[in-house]
């Protein structure tokens, strides 16, 4: 039985839909799973991207994060620390502010220590680091934020300029088997919104 040319054109738009989904899908997986500090020596700066915080308190997720970075720098990865994120609307601190200072009370020397208090999302928070890196003659940087953010900043991170390694935490609160895949699930989403969008 022969199919209507209009059925035919739907099955393959809905085939192509699935395997572009499909296959980010597995690429954002695939990166979850590297950590390209194993293989990358030293960069000049660590990117710390930020999260929830409570009244300057960082949220778990949020600590995950920085403690991840801090344990970057105390291994000599780089000697800077750049903590990213905006201050939300009712916060007197941004989470840029907050993450930094939970680096000094935690033992990073304030003097290795930045913020960048810029963007509301992503990529403008990784825009305005690349901004602060080029006043500053750095190229290279170890993106830290949750693995499956991984395929998502490192493409955003070079194609602002930088040379992004990504180094994720896997000690943040999201540790259930559920909020993980998630966490997957919103990204593949997010990454294909920027590959169209980008932003």
């Amino acid at each position: 039985m022969r199919r209507h040319p209009l059925v035919t054109s739907f099955v393959l738009v809905v085939a192509v839909v699935l395997g572009v989904v499909g296959t980010s899908a597995l690429a954002v997986w695939r990166a979850a799973h590297v950590d390209e500090a194993s293989g990358v020596d030293r960069a000049d700066v660590i990117l710390v991207l930020g999260a929830a915080h409570y009244g300057g308190q960082p949220s778990p997720v949020f600590r995950g994060r920085l403690d991840h970075g801090s344990l970057l720098y105390r291994n000599h990865f780089a000697d800077r620390i750049v903590v990213l994120g905006a201050k939300r609307p009712g916060d007197a601190l941004s989470e840029a502010e907050a993450g930094a200072n939970y680096l000094v009370e935690t033992g990073v020397p304030p003097y290795d220590v930045s913020v960048s208090p810029r963007g509301e999302t992503t990529y403008e928070s990784l825009k305005a680091a690349a901004n602060f890196m080029e006043a500053r003659g750095m190229e290279s940087a170890f993106l830290v934020s949750d693995p499956w953010h991984n395929l998502r900043i490192r493409r955003m991170a070079r194609d602002l300029g930088i040379e992004g390694y990504v180094s994720a935490t896997w000690h943040s609160a999201a540790r259930s088997q559920s909020t993980r895949l998630g966490g997957y699930a919103r990204e593949t989403f997010a990454y294909l919104y920027y590959r169209v969008f980008r932003r």
